[in-house]
């Protein structure tokens, strides 16, 4: 009887075992699919915040200009800042950026040049105007959009 016993308890384990396994399994079988979505779902976000922080330069760079046509050259200067902060962080994450290189480079052009804008829009002259509107009408070039 102990030997039927033994039979028995042995064969409860192995079925043990073997539902443990297919259970792991098919938990594996869903994991993979939610990887997958998880995948697609990061590289989507990953070109949204990209094409976000492009549009947000690309708008600090147009208020500026349109504040500046107006007249209110302290808040044009304000948003030319705000554009040079934005353009200095993106091309300073390097690798993290959401710009390539090539667009890293052509917009450092636009660094070098910070005091040129900004300086203009401080003192109210009216020539920051058309630097700016030239600026922002070759900002989409410069990013490839």
């Amino acid at each position: 009887m102990s030997e039927n016993w033994q039979s028995r308890t042995t064969h409860r384990i192995r079925r043990f075992v073997i539902c443990v396994a297919l259970l792991l399994l098919a938990c594996l079988f869903g994991l993979v699919p939610m990887w997958w979505v998880n995948s697609q779902c990061s590289s989507s976000l990953a070109e949204a915040e990209r094409q976000t922080s492009l549009a947000r330069m690309e708008n600090s760079l147009a208020s500026a200009a349109i504040y500046a046509q107006r007249g209110d050259y302290e808040t044009a200067r304000l948003a030319a800042s705000d554009f040079n902060t934005a353009l200095r962080t993106e091309t300073a994450n390097g690798v993290d950026s959401g710009l390539s290189e090539a667009e890293i480079a052509g917009l450092q052009t636009l660094l070098t040049r910070r005091d040129e804008i900004v300086t203009p829009l401080a003192r109210g002259d009216t020539a920051s105007t058309d630097l700016l509107s030239a600026l922002y009408v070759s900002h989409p070039e410069l990013v490839n959009r």
